[in-house]
């Protein structure tokens, strides 16, 4: 029986650290479900909280909190500092207005070569702290939204994230999910009605998604990412990686049509969402694999048999078997993105952080998710200069030199030891490593375009009073000079890329050299 990959130390105590502050399935992003209050407090039935409305939603998020399991007062995420937060207490933005900024009315929402500057007001100067009090329930924020010289009213924001909202302190940048037609009408923002704004938590260069989605697009559906500015009440809270949302409008996009069922697999340590069987009852796999879509059976049932193939079935017979409900070739191009570009919240090593897609024609697809965590020379996820993140240190999490087979041992991750372990897919996997490696880990290939960004956004990063590196490590992880740091580990972009390119093609010193 193929074993499960250990889980590292650091990984632990960050599991122990939220076990004090919370029950042993606690809701919300890091476990159960959501508390659930839109419901119980929308006395006007318009699917909405209004100012009213709220205010007893948020005492009884408060009041409720212990007996759900969220986290008390002082508990991660509050007060000066998360968990693990040893950042100086953050400093107030300067004063901005729409007129003080371009507008780009002409531009993609996702164009690389613009900075946009997204404009929230809340009717609150409260509004942090009323974000982190419905963190872990089901309200959205209302909020008004002014971009490119129009006003959307109305919108919904909410905080997002795991480790990048427990790890960090108040006062500084939280991650931002907004619910552009929250309001109740069909709003959007140049054709899309979700935003996703990340803080880079542990990625100095605050380039790790937008790298990703420039190398994966090329060969699979994968989010769009750039760059945006937000200020809030009119302060500055500096520069966000504004991530597209995997939704319906992604799979109209990229598949031509959103019907079928989509699944969510949250980033958790030791999630064990890597399509493991564990029986024909749908109840485990409930817990790990969060449907998106309208509930029915039968959706449930087609993931049950996906899983149920890689348990049952002989290598020998695998790729007949799997192929008509798994779209293979996509598949291997993620798993082989996931490891070339060494995303330590990737499949390769957690087994969750993806979006899993079964198309009208009972053909699933395996869609990447968080992007924010790669180019990592070793180490889960941390603070900047500590041991993890982007261009972080520490044993066991992968480097410039990950092989490209680990965890072909893992049986809990039967998509790699699986389809990998059938000769002629492995094969096919590791020519597309070879592919990246040589083509687009090059840097006359990618240095144009991190240098492009670091061009785009270095004023607005060195400005950022509550960004969560210092603007020095921003520039040296984003220089042209291939630098390293304290144990010989890669502290530029272009240190790792030359690194992780030789390994790859160790064994083709030509290809190296070109």
């Amino acid at each position: 029986m193929p074993r499960r990959a250990p889980v590292s130390p650091l990984v632990l105590m960050f599991l122990l650290a939220v076990a004090r502050s919370a029950s042993a399935q606690p809701p919300g992003p890091m476990g159960g479900p959501e508390l659930k209050l839109v419901e119980r407090f929308d006395a006007d039935g318009d699917g909405r909280l209004d100012r009213e409305e709220r205010t007893l939603a948020r005492k009884a998020a408060v009041d409720e909190r212990p007996a759900w399991g969220g986290r008390g007062p002082g508990g991660p995420g509050r007060g000066p500092g998360g968990f693990g937060d040893r950042r100086p207490p953050a400093s107030p933005g300067r004063q901005m207005t729409p007129n003080d900024v371009p507008t780009h009315t002409d531009a993609d929402l996702y164009d690389l070569t613009v900075l946009r500057t997204l404009f929230l007001e809340f009717d609150s100067d409260d509004w942090e702290k009323e974000l982190a009090d419905f963190r872990p329930t089901d309200v959205d924020v209302p909020a008004k939204l002014t971009v490119d010289g129009r006003t959307i009213d109305g919108v919904g924001v909410h905080f997002r994230g795991a480790s990048s909202y427990f790890m960090v302190g108040e006062g500084h940048k939280r991650s931002l999910n907004i619910a552009i037609d929250h309001g109740g009408t069909d709003a959007d923002l140049h054709g899309y009605r979700t935003l996703n704004l990340l803080n880079a938590n542990g990625d100095p260069s605050m380039m790790s998604s937008v790298l990703y989605s420039h190398i994966a697009r090329p060969h699979l559906p994968a989010p769009k990412a750039n760059f945006v500015r937000v200020v809030i009440n009119g302060e500055c809270w500096g520069v966000y990686v504004n991530v597209q949302q995997a939704n319906k409008d992604f799979l109209k996009e990229c598949y031509g049509s959103a019907k079928g069922n989509r699944w969510k697999v949250k980033g958790r340590p030791g999630g064990r969402g890597g399509l493991e069987y564990f029986g024909a009852e749908t109840e485990p796999y409930r817990g790990i694999f969060e449907l998106k879509t309208k509930e029915n059976d039968a959706a449930w049932q087609d993931l049950i048999s996906l899983c149920r193939i890689f348990d049952e079935t002989p290598l020998g017979k695998l790729e007949e078997k799997v192929r008509p409900v798994l779209d293979v070739d996509e598949a291997l191009w993620f798993l082989a993105i996931d490891n070339a570009l060494v995303n330590s919240d990737g499949y390769w090593t957690r087994a969750s952080d993806y979006t899993l897609f079964e198309d009208a024609e009972g053909v699933f697809h395996v869609i990447p998710h968080d992007m924010n965590e790669c180019f990592v020379a070793g180490g889960p996820g941390g603070p900047p200069g500590g041991p993890g993140g982007p261009l972080g240190g520490g044993p066991g999490h992968g480097g410039p030199d990950l092989d490209p087979l680990v965890a072909l041992d893992d049986g809990g991750k039967p998509l790699r030891s699986g389809l990998l372990g059938v000769p002629r897919l492995r094969d096919q996997y590791l020519d597309h490593i070879r592919t990246i490696a040589r083509d687009q880990l090059a840097w006359e290939s990618l240095g144009p375009v991190i240098e492009q960004c670091r061009e785009l956004i270095h004023d607005a990063v060195r400005e950022d009073t509550r960004k969560l590196a210092s603007t020095e490590a921003f520039e040296a992880a984003t220089s042209s000079t291939p630098t390293a740091g304290e144990g010989d580990r890669p502290v530029s972009l272009r240190d790792f890329l030359e690194r992780r390119r030789a390994f790859l093609l160790r064994d083709d010193p030509a290809a190296v050299s070109r």
